[in-house]
């Protein structure tokens, strides 16, 4: 059967504003998406869940913010890891990557890493200049959708060709509104440059999910505005055979396995 047959796998090793990481890869190759926690962390959870730094052919940042590329200077350099980022998303970064192990990144062009084929688009964010991802292999697909302030064409174009995707479920809008933060701290969060809330990613998933969905992943929940129970609430009604979990903002999730022939 060959490479035809090979699942993809998916993994959080952190997912909130204390840091981002996310695993995908196959039996032969893999990435990071962000790299928002210290190598050691990073090094610490991969050997939690079995998965080989060696096999990381490469690692894939969003934007500048420190919760997404806190450890990538360290990881790339001790690794020997490339490191695609857009040329803005570099000039703006207070952490680099060492040019040795820089590559460009271009919005809608495809990067080849091995055996996966990772696309970046433009989102709407507070960075610089900010992206999300999806990477492909095999026929399988799965994307990184967070940090989002509004969900734009762009968006639902790549979230309907998944079928695994960690997606942003950031804030409940009540808590939000009643809670602590400052005014301006709400007005940016829940702006068109900010984040999605818990009703934002849910009407995304049940509108424009594909029928072959097999995992979605909500990710980047807040500590202070959100709850994992209130979001669960939210998706198990609507999950209609699609696996639905949460990320954690203090450890590793497990392994995922996507396959043509469903999740295992």
């Amino acid at each position: 059967m060959g490479n035809q047959s090979l699942p993809l796998y998916l993994a959080s090793l952190n997912s909130g504003s204390n840091g981002n990481c996310y695993y995908i890869g196959n039996e032969e190759d893999s990435v990071l998406i962000d790299a928002g926690i210290s190598r050691r962390e990073t090094i610490r959870r991969m050997n939690r869940l079995g998965l080989a730094i060696e096999r990381v052919r490469a690692i894939f940042i969003s934007h500048e913010h420190g919760d997404h590329i806190r450890g990538v200077e360290v990881l790339s350099r001790k690794h020997g890891i490339p490191v695609y980022m857009t040329s803005s998303t570099y000039l703006g970064s207070r952490r680099r990557p060492d040019p040795e192990f820089l590559r460009p990144l271009v919005a809608l062009e495809p990067v080849e890493i091995g055996s996966l084929t990772v696309l970046s688009f433009s989102k709407q964010h507070d960075g610089i200049d900010p992206c999300s991802f999806t990477v492909s292999s095999n026929g399988l697909t799965a994307g990184v959708f967070t940090d989002i302030g509004r969900v734009c064409d762009r968006v639902i174009r790549y979230f309907s060709r998944c079928h695994a995707a960690f997606l942003e479920s950031n804030y409940d809008e009540t808590m939000l509104m009643e809670g602590r933060y400052p005014v301006y701290l709400k007005q940016r969060i829940n702006g068109e440059r900010g984040h999605l809330s818990n009703d934002q990613a849910l009407e995304l998933f049940i509108a424009h999910r594909a029928p072959f969905l097999q995992l979605l992943v909500l990710s980047h929940l807040s500590a202070i505005n959100n709850r994992p129970e209130i979001v669960s609430g939210l998706f198990a009604p609507h999950a209609n055979g699609t696996q639905i979990t949460i990320a954690s903002r203090y450890r590793e999730s497990e392994v995922y396995s996507i396959r043509d022939s469903g999740l295992r």
